[in-house]
């Protein structure tokens, strides 16, 4: 097949033709188990009857109306979104990206406005991530996604992830923001220790700083909470999301309180698809699905079992030193023999009908459908095992 799109991406050598659940079809008709979520996106899995209805009913009634005005859907998802966090004021999106954008705007513009000046430095954790614009992919700690796009924003600083006395050096009056993911994806699926977000919590009201947690990945139920925020009881000033809100349909948000929701004034920052109510519709209806306590129970009982079968590949096997990550968003570490050889991992499953992710060079992820069943947890964990034998012959 010819490829007409940029060569930024090397794609899986099969093209996906339908889904539905956790199972993919691909244009030769071969099925898959897919335990990636789009990259912890397909939250409620593929083609989920509710969300199709949800889509086809907004679609029969306005698909864009410019951002001068509101729909109801936005204000809908809004306030859900509101009444079920530590927020009073949404800002709508389309990804990940300009979630991060406009938190991290946000906080500088905030301030600039109550401080000064001189306040507009952010610190970010090494390793992180937060998106591919200019200014995001300067704040996340990764040169790989940076160095080829200088000169970068300056005022940015990177300390090391779960390091407190690093963060109490680097922080001081001249910071207005420090933005840390809750659990570190793209790095290696690692979460933050209790510790570290307290004393982030702390430096950051100490020195009038804004606190952002980065939920892009963890937010919307991942992790067995509504929000990743929720296991540590610290919550921030602004938080991001994306991925998981609209499960597959583009959409993003941040989350803020009424005390600094103002400093976004009118015509100080937009987006012209944000609350777009196609998207804000099928959020509601995915936001009222996850937002159970049955969906939230079984995101922590199958990530349980899905934990324990990859600690019991990894000791039969011996490629997996450790499993780590909360609910259903796991990493699992390559052992010292075969490290830096994920990406291996990834290609043997996929010849063996299994759709998993890489978070680094080192860490196998899997971020499947919220609803998982336990069919295809079992079957899927049964091909990595024979991918995995296979690729240990070879």
């Amino acid at each position: 097949m010819s490829n007409y799109l940029t060569p930024n991406f090397s794609f899986a050598p099969m093209i996906p033709e339908r889904a539905s659940g956790s199972r993919v079809w691909d244009t030769e008709g071969c099925e898959l188990i897919d335990l990636s979520g789009g990259i912890a996106v397909n939250a409620l899995g593929h083609s989920h009857p509710e969300l199709i209805d949800a889509l086809n009913r907004q679609a029969q009634k306005v698909w864009h109306i410019s951002n001068i005005y509101t729909t109801q859907p936005a204000q809908d998802l809004a306030r859900r979104l509101v009444e079920h966090s530590f927020g009073d004021k949404v800002f709508f999106c389309n990804s990940g990206a300009e979630a991060n954008e406009a938190a991290l705007k946000l906080a500088r513009k905030y301030g600039r406005d109550h401080f000064g000046e001189h306040k507009t430095e952010i610190i970010a954790c090494i390793n992180s991530f937060h998106g591919r614009t200019l200014f995001t992919v300067s704040v996340g700690g990764q040169a790989k996604y940076s160095q080829d796009y200088a000169p970068l924003p300056p005022g940015i600083s990177h300390v090391a992830f779960n390091d407190i006395a690093a963060l109490e050096a680097a922080i001081s009056d001249k910071t207005c923001a420090v933005i840390i993911e809750p659990v570190q994806g793209e790095s290696g699926i690692l979460p933050a220790t209790q510790e570290y977000l307290e004393a982030a919590r702390r430096l950051c009201d100490q020195y009038n700083a804004l606190l952002i947690f980065d939920e892009v990945q963890t937010g919307v139920g991942h992790t067995g909470k509504l929000f990743a925020y929720e296991h540590y009881g610290v919550k921030p000033d602004i938080m991001s999301l994306a991925k998981a809100l609209g499960c597959g349909f583009p959409i993003g948000a941040i989350v803020t309180t009424d005390a600094i929701a103002p400093t976004f004034g009118p015509g100080t920052h937009g987006s012209t698809f944000g609350g777009n109510p196609l998207a804000c519709a099928v959020a509601n209806r995915a936001f009222d699905i996850i937002n159970t306590p049955e969906t939230l129970s079984h995101v922590q009982t199958q990530g349980e079992k899905l934990q324990t079968a990859l600690q019991q590949i990894g000791e039969r096997t011996g490629v997996f030193k450790q499993v780590r990550g909360m609910g259903l968003l796991l990493g699992a570490v390559m052992a010292d023999q075969y490290e830096n050889r994920a990406g291996e991992i990834f290609n043997a499953a996929l010849k063996h009908g299994l759709m998993v992710l890489v978070a680094g060079p080192n860490v196998v992820r899997f971020a499947p459908s919220l609803l998982l069943n336990n069919e295809d947890l079992q079957e899927g964990m049964q091909r990595l095992e024979v991918a995995i034998n296979e690729w240990l012959a070879a």
